[in-house]
């Protein structure tokens, strides 16, 4: 721990720019849209399956967009794609306030919700960390990975209230005014020593891009790490955005399950700086193998304790789970891929990530839909999971990138 605060002490300023976007990304995540969910339904008059179609569209065009875009931060000044970006995430949250005039508007904001926001803003600030800083990496990951819990922590309480007292289309823009201050903020700070650690000098044309995610999807190195990244957003989505569902079938109390919550928050947060610490001391490498075990554990007593402190279980393990996730994810990628092409690379993955998300209710909701039992959802995903784990250790036969690369 003293290693850590020795490092914020001198890396302050570098570091909490990561943290800022992270913590802004809230604005594009599922948990912060899901509070828009019940007035959206009213308003336009849909199901609930529909407006899950809806969100599930606009995720996966926004995957798709980003692996075209996600490269830029390789090849751009990081200043200049930060503010474009956050310039579109503003008109995203616009286009939400606005989305009552026709649907089609809706869409279109669920596509630049989860492109900016999620998708880029967590994108660019892993990427920053991870290629701006080499032995001190985890560090910078773990403290850029603090502003998710964070934003789940501080944002829902904000814009919940604003939704209740004055309306879900002023929340949005609300949010707008938020994004556009700290806009006028990124205007006077200094980023170019992020650009100095650069080794790509020129943006590649679209048949060297179109070669390089070819490169990237035949190597050895996709197939091992991708299904544990891919997992991780996969069975966190489900359970979250059907959580109260499965509560309610358990018979639990949604009140007392909501303030159990509380300690997934602290679980994450504690272990995203400890995470940070593990991956400088030990290697990411090693830690990817086995990060994704705390999350498959914990769905066992979910699924089969009567008493709702299995629930506690759970939210504690996928906590443990989420943290070193924040961490590990990214600074596995620059240790396995070198950081020259870490931008593309990662962008690949960030598709994943998103396509998963919007994978998850779409399947979990048609099992449940068809009336399959609560145990043999979670037990489908815990499957899942263990097939993941066992897959990523053959990451142990992958050496680690050229060290000319970092």
């Amino acid at each position: 721990m003293k290693s850590l605060i020795y490092f914020l002490k001198h890396n302050y300023k570098s570091a909490s720019f990561g943290w800022s976007l992270t913590f802004l990304s809230s604005f594009g995540q599922t948990f912060l849209i899901s509070l828009y969910v019940p007035e959206l339904l009213k308003t336009f008059k849909i199901s609930e399956g529909t407006f899950g179609s809806i969100y599930a569209l606009g995720t996966v065009i926004a995957s798709v967009i980003l692996i075209s875009v996600g490269h830029t931060i390789d090849h751009k000044p990081v200043k200049k794609v930060v503010f474009l970006n956050i310039v579109g995430l503003i008109a995203s949250c616009l286009i939400l306030s606005i989305s009552t005039h026709h649907i089609s508007l809706l869409i279109l904001a669920m596509i630049g919700l989860r492109l900016t926001g999620q998708g880029m803003m967590s994108h660019i600030s892993q990427t920053v960390m991870s290629r701006y800083y080499g032995a001190n990496r985890g560090k910078a990951l773990s403290i850029a990975a603090l502003g998710f819990p964070m934003g789940e922590a501080l944002f829902p309480i904000c814009i919940t209230t604003l939704i209740l007292t004055f309306g879900f289309e002023f929340a949005a823009q609300a949010s707008a005014a938020i994004l556009l201050l700290y806009l006028l903020f990124l205007s006077f700070k200094d980023l170019s020593y992020f650009d100095e650690q650069s080794q790509v000098a020129k943006r590649p044309g679209f048949k060297m891009l179109a070669k390089d995610f070819g490169t990237i999807l035949k190597d050895k190195r996709f197939s091992v790490l991708m299904p544990s990244t891919f997992m991780l957003s996969f069975t966190s989505t489900a359970i979250f955005l059907y959580q109260y569902t499965f509560v309610e079938e358990k018979g639990w109390s949604v009140s007392l399950y909501a303030a159990f919550f509380t300690g997934y928050a602290i679980t994450r947060f504690l272990m995203s700086i400890v995470g940070g610490l593990w991956v400088d001391k030990f290697t990411a490498k090693k830690l990817y193998r086995f990060f994704l075990i705390p999350q498959a554990l914990g769905l066992l007593p979910f699924a089969f304790m009567e008493s709702i402190w299995g629930a506690l279980l759970f939210l504690i393990m996928t906590g443990i789970t989420t943290g070193v996730a924040g961490t590990v994810k990214s600074a596995v990628l620059a240790e396995v891929y070198g950081t020259q092409k870490l931008g593309a690379v990662n962008s690949l993955f960030s598709m994943a990530m998103i396509l998963s998300t919007a994978l998850a209710p779409l399947l979990i909701g048609f099992l449940i839909d068809q009336s399959v039992a609560f145990p043999y959802l979670i037990l489908t995903l815990f499957g899942l999971l263990v097939l993941a784990i066992v897959n990523s250790q053959r990451l142990s036969q992958i050496q680690p990138a050229d060290v000319t690369n970092e």
